[in-house]
């Protein structure tokens, strides 16, 4: 397998941030001063600090000038990250962190909150009687029940063999805003314990058909969990599989290159191109005795992205797999990642992928073999309106179902019906599908041959 750029990537960030730095240091002390528009910049960042009414924090004035600068690109993939949030990255892109062992999603409506979605057999959580539906409502003494997601994961992580003390609420409709208190309420002190990320997901469907979903490329250990379940298809027999990435938004470059792999013996996986215009191949397949070589279905859907794509067209151009779904993202570019001195990082598109036939994915997505409508998830109901009563409870009825609402001091009103989650499971790396309500993965067996 040869990845030569994706390896220069990843070995070289310590030094490219130090050239990165170094140039810009250049540029400031040579080029700022000639420059109309960078002297204005100055100018109003003197301005601010000696007139505004308050004392400005300059911190908070340069990463404001720092995160305008990069939206002026107007591109959603060139992003800076602060240091405290670049630290959870880190943390996910590892796979390994110190936490309880539970997996969160959202726990009210407008995405605030934190709800446990899965407690994984092992782990604290587990230990000491945590449930899925449970709801965050205190970490310590902080409030969290409105909480920003990420906020609370940084709440709950911590170092290895330090407690947390965590208030849940169970039952009821939750703790946050515009909903009742839950049933009960309990508090449990937890030590933080090894969690590691799994994110691959295997498990045999009737026929000894294989599956294996994978879940994210943004993790350091997908290349050994994913070589593990391939090794563990062949164990079992398994001659058709079917690879599933919908919902993967991609992540690390060299992992979808070793997955593509995984499943071919030749040719190209994948190039880049530069804004130079040059193009070289980074993936190039590399028969070995690990490889899969039976049968193969791929599965996708809109969200289906970056790294997955890389896959997905690999396969497809190798006429190695059928690929069913629905129409993918369309994230061909890539980034080069540069350490900032502050301790957190900025993300700069770099180069731009090509599939071994030449297809651009950037914006285009790639296209399925067959087109299947992803029918797991159907979006939840939702509803509003005004004019009534502050304090008026309005009773809707829709499908013969009541739903009960609230008029706030407005007299607005809104629902939003819960989002299916997807099926998981307590033990981690074993998959969960249910034939009956999944078309994409039913129509994906009837291609085995």
């Amino acid at each position: 397998m040869k990845m030569n750029k994706a390896f220069l990537v990843a070995g070289a960030l310590a030094a490219t941030a130090a050239v990165g730095y170094a140039q810009m240091n250049g540029y400031a002390q040579q080029g700022l001063p000639s420059s109309k528009t960078a002297q204005t910049f100055l100018q109003v960042y003197d301005a601010l600090n000696q007139l505004y009414l308050t004392k400005p924090n300059d911190d908070k004035l340069l990463q404001g000038a720092i995160n305008g600068m990069i939206a002026s690109l107007d591109d959603p993939f060139t992003y800076y990250s602060q240091p405290e949030d670049n630290a959870i990255d880190n943390q996910n892109l590892a796979g390994e962190f110190f936490g309880i062992g539970v997996q969160l999603t959202a726990g009210n409506a407008d995405g605030t909150g934190g709800k446990v979605d899965t407690v994984f057999k092992v782990g604290a959580a587990a230990q000491a009687g945590v449930q899925a539906g449970d709801t965050f409502l205190k970490v310590g003494d902080k409030d969290v029940s409105t909480s920003k997601l990420n906020d609370i994961v940084k709440l709950i992580r911590g170092e290895k063999g330090t407690q947390v003390t965590i208030t849940f609420g169970r039952g009821g409709a939750g703790a946050g805003a515009g909903s009742t208190a839950p049933a009960s309420t309990y508090s449990v002190t937890m030590e933080r314990q090894p969690v590691t990320i799994v994110s691959v997901e295997q498990s045999i469907l009737p026929g000894n058909v294989g599956y294996i979903a994978l879940n994210t490329f943004y993790n350091q250990q997908v290349n050994q969990q994913f070589q593990k379940a391939v090794a563990d298809m062949k164990r079992k027999g398994v001659t058709k599989l079917v690879l599933d990435m919908r919902d993967n938004g991609g992540g690390l470059l060299n992992s979808g290159i070793f997955v593509a792999d995984q499943f071919l013996q030749s040719g190209k996986i994948v190039s880049v191109r530069d804004r130079s215009g040059k193009t070289d191949v980074i993936g190039q397949a590399k028969k070995d005795a690990s490889d899969y070589t039976g049968q193969l279905v791929v599965l996708v859907n809109k969200n289906s992205a970056s790294a997955s794509e890389i896959v997905a067209g690999a396969l497809q151009d190798a006429k190695r797999a059928q690929v069913v779904g629905e129409q993918t993202f369309g994230k061909g570019v890539g980034q080069q990642v540069v350490s900032t001195i502050d301790g957190g990082r900025v993300a700069v598109v770099n180069f731009t992928w090509i599939t071994p036939d030449g297809h651009e994915i950037q914006k285009k997505g790639i296209t399925p073999d067959v087109v299947v409508a992803d029918n797991r998830r159907p979006t939840p109901l939702n509803l509003s309106g005004s004019g009534a009563p502050a304090g008026t409870k309005l009773t809707v009825t829709v499908g013969g179902k009541p739903i009960e609402v609230t008029a706030d001091k407005d007299g607005k009103f809104t629902y939003t019906g819960a989002v299916a989650r997807p099926l998981t499971s307590a033990t981690q790396g074993e998959a969960v599908v249910d034939l009956k309500t999944d078309a994409e993965l039913s129509k994906a067996i009837t291609l085995f041959k």
